[in-house]
């Protein structure tokens, strides 16, 4: 799936992940918790990334391997180091407005991976299917 940098596209994420369904047997807990962590990575991807910018793309790849299923997004942007994210539950951030969606990824997924590209940043999440 490709879509323009516009929060207003973030919506075909459900929809994405509804033909997915249909491709791959997901039980409603693991359904949810593709759908707040992907949502939120797109999400991330539009604002943080790409800026808004319509003009830029983010790109979301789905891979099943034995066991697993990855799924990778890619913006365009400078990256970041995650690392530096502050934790949202220290009392110092609990007002702040941002910064919930990588914690909020951690949790749900069994494994996330910031990777900083040439030609942005990619989030891969990793949702182990024999859980």
């Amino acid at each position: 799936m490709t879509l323009p940098s516009s929060p207003k596209y973030i919506g075909r994420v459900e929809r994405f992940l509804k033909k997915l369904r249909h491709h791959i047997h997901l039980d409603e807990i693991q359904s949810n918790k593709l759908m707040i962590s992907l949502t939120e990575a797109v999400n991330n991807a539009i604002v943080h990334g790409n800026k808004s910018d319509p003009a830029k793309k983010v790109t979301v790849v789905c891979e099943t391997l034995p066991g697993w299923l990855l799924v990778m997004v890619d913006d365009t942007g400078k990256g970041f180091r995650a690392q530096k994210v502050g934790n949202p539950l220290l009392k110092k951030n609990l007002l702040r407005e941002t910064g919930r969606g990588i914690f909020l990824m951690r949790t749900l997924m069994d494994k996330v991976e910031f990777n900083m590209k040439r030609s942005g940043m990619q989030v891969a999440l990793w949702l182990n299917l024999n859980k």
